[in-house]
């Protein structure tokens, strides 16, 4: 598989200024009302946003069972970028494989990198989550669509 094969890249234009879209990735009480496709909740939300530092989060589905994942910012430009590792933790942030909530063959870590761009007055976020196989891809680009409609809910609520 070559590399292409493993990054997922999906932007969306928001309606709102880019220090609201910068705000709800690291103020982790804002991210709990966003993050997760749309029967999940996100019940737990832990940030340490500087690099080196540690976040850790988790979403519950309708049967009540938390998913929790996890990982290390890499580099962060306020307002313009954000690099982190994502893998599926525990609720100690110790990092499980995904067979561990019954997915299994995904790596052990991805990579997510997140910039924000001024577009007429709105925010362009463009998300690059790479290191994901491939037969994961439409699952995770749904996933990530249905959050990122919640975020758009999310952030009209905060205008």
């Amino acid at each position: 598989m070559n590399e292409e094969n493993k990054k997922l890249i999906i932007s969306r234009i928001f309606d709102a200024p880019r220090e609201r879209v910068w705000q709800a990735w690291t103020d982790p009480e804002m991210f709990k009302k966003w993050w997760g496709p749309k029967k999940y909740t996100a019940p737990d939300s832990k940030m340490d946003v500087q690099v080196g530092g540690k976040y850790l989060a988790s979403m519950q589905g309708p049967d009540g069972k938390k998913i929790w994942s996890g990982g290390t910012y890499k580099e962060i430009i306020p307002m313009e970028k954000l690099v982190l590792t994502d893998s599926f933790a525990d609720e100690n942030g110790n990092v499980v494989p995904s067979s561990h909530y019954g997915m299994p063959g995904m790596p052990l870590e991805t990579q997510i990198v997140v910039t924000f761009e001024d577009e007429g007055g709105n925010t362009k976020m463009t998300v690059r989550h790479e290191g994901m196989a491939a037969q994961y891809q439409s699952d995770a680009s749904g996933g990530w669509n249905e959050s990122f409609d919640k975020l758009a809910k999310t952030l009209k609520q905060f205008s």
